[in-house]
């Protein structure tokens, strides 16, 4: 049946760049935006303006509330589900030794897996989380819960296990042999990709190569990985895994990457140059459905290389913060033409709520040092947390806007407590498209999940399991 959401509308419309997303921001406070009864977007426009073809459609009336596209998260793990703000006296490396490697473990209890799983999928949904890269767990049985709970949900997910083949000691639980590392992956590829339809192109769930990060996988991994993905790239099956994170000198995952590798840059590793000197000794990971998370100390060169490939960056602020890995370089990395994507990386970051994630976002942009610092415009953040991730998910032409003809996947927005009184009572500029920006900026900045009522994906409206 046809359904009517009455609103005020916001979303970036078209295929507009960050750079043009404020050109491109559309907002209507007295909107309506119709879902035909294939879950298809048919109408988005003024309330006044709706078509008397549908005057029967069943209506909710969200007045005084807002329909903004769902959030999509391209950096999340699963299975560190409850280890958000572990304390583990250190910085990147330390912290996954002390706290996430030991957290990841547990998941080798099927039944505390499958717990996960249910509290994973429930948090997505308060938090208006429609669609989302999943760094999975290294244990099948908790990847097969993580699906299976995710279809029942209705949620949209790319995953796939983490992938680790060397550690040190609290890692040892999490590492399989080479050969697993690879009959593992194919594995989950084979049951879970495409498992809702059967065809990539209308499917809710999805499946990733993920290696952990260069540092936890060998050569004969990644060359062993680039001939996998050398295989299963045509049928739609992603790559993800951390890129650059933390550079403390001396001691920190670049610097270390680069130092065991012998290679120019840490991109190297994932384009197939993981020999000394970066010579090339496999296939590369690299292409439009992958999706590197941090990129906080890039290389000109590796982020003109991402560009080239399609490759795309999850934009991680809050884990930054929590991590001290410090602050990814906002306009230089922007010019080089790559799509940047918001991601939680909880429980690397402590807060599921993309919206959050914009709002640190937009505070560490502002506070980077002389003509670096830039005060992020509204329906950038917008589009950094909806449109950006569906274009890094090689899913842009489903979601991500209210376009017509796009799967309706969208939150409604009924402010409560201090969202509410901002809302009500804030100055707005005379400058009607200022005060516009004003209003977006304030929603953004006080979302917390209290305020996010309905969840909608490909025009159903999900509950918790």
């Amino acid at each position: 049946m046809t359904q009517v959401h009455f609103g005020h509308v916001f979303h970036v419309a078209g295929a507009a760049r960050v750079t043009d997303a404020a050109e491109a921001l559309v907002s209507i406070p007295d909107g309506a935006l119709v879902v035909g009864d294939d879950g298809r977007i048919v109408f988005c426009g003024e309330r006044d303006s709706l078509p008397d073809e549908y005057a029967s459609a069943t209506v909710h009336d969200h007045r005084g509330g807002y329909l903004v596209p769902g959030f999509v998260d391209t950096h999340v793990h699963f299975p560190q589900t409850y280890a958000g703000d572990s304390y583990g006296g250190g910085q990147l490396l330390e912290w996954l030794n002390l706290c996430i490697f030991p957290s990841e473990s547990a998941f080798a209890d099927p039944e505390f897996a499958a717990r996960a799983a249910v509290e994973f999928c429930n948090r997505r949904v308060a938090a208006g989380t429609t669609a989302a890269m999943v760094f999975g767990s290294a244990f099948p049985h908790a990847q097969d819960a993580l699906f299976e709970r995710t279809r029942e949900a209705g949620l949209r997910i790319v995953s796939g296990r983490g992938i680790q083949t060397r550690g040190g000691e609290t890692a040892q639980p999490l590492l399989t042999s080479e050969e697993d590392a690879i009959r593992l992956t194919r594995e989950e590829i084979e049951k879970w990709h495409a498992a809702d339809t059967g065809d990539v192109s209308t499917a809710l769930l999805h499946v990733a190569i993920v290696p952990r990060f260069s540092l936890s996988v060998t050569r004969e991994t990644l060359r062993n990985l680039g001939e996998l993905y050398d295989e299963v790239r045509e049928r739609g099956v992603y790559v993800h895994s951390h890129l650059n994170e933390n550079n403390r000198p001396g001691t920190g995952e670049v610097d270390t990457t680069k130092e065991d590798y012998g290679v120019d840059s840490y991109l190297d590793t994932y384009d197939g140059k993981f020999l000394p000197g970066s010579k090339v000794g496999g296939k590369s990971l690299l292409g439009r459905r992958t999706i590197l998370a941090h990129c906080v100390h890039c290389q000109d060169v590796e982020l003109a290389r991402m560009a080239e490939t399609g490759t795309s960056i999850s934009h991680c602020p809050v884990s930054q913060l929590f991590l001290g890995s410090g602050t990814m370089p906002w306009l230089r990395t922007v010019a080089s033409g790559v799509n940047v994507a918001a991601g939680t990386d909880f429980g690397g970051g402590d807060e599921w709520l993309i919206a959050r994630v914009l709002g640190d976002a937009f505070k560490q942009h502002i506070t980077e040092p002389g003509e670096a610092g830039v005060s992020m415009h509204p329906a950038e953040m917008l589009f950094l947390g909806t449109l950006a991730g569906a274009r890094a998910l090689d899913m842009e032409d489903r979601f991500g806007n209210f376009d017509l003809g796009k799967e309706a996947d969208f939150v409604v927005v009924s402010p409560v407590d201090a969202l509410k009184a901002q809302l009500d009572n804030a100055y707005r500029s005379d400058d009607p498209v200022l005060a516009r920006d004003q209003t977006l900026f304030a929603l953004l900045m006080g979302l917390r999940e209290r305020s996010i009522a309905e969840v909608y994906v490909h025009g159903r409206r999900l509950t918790p399991l």
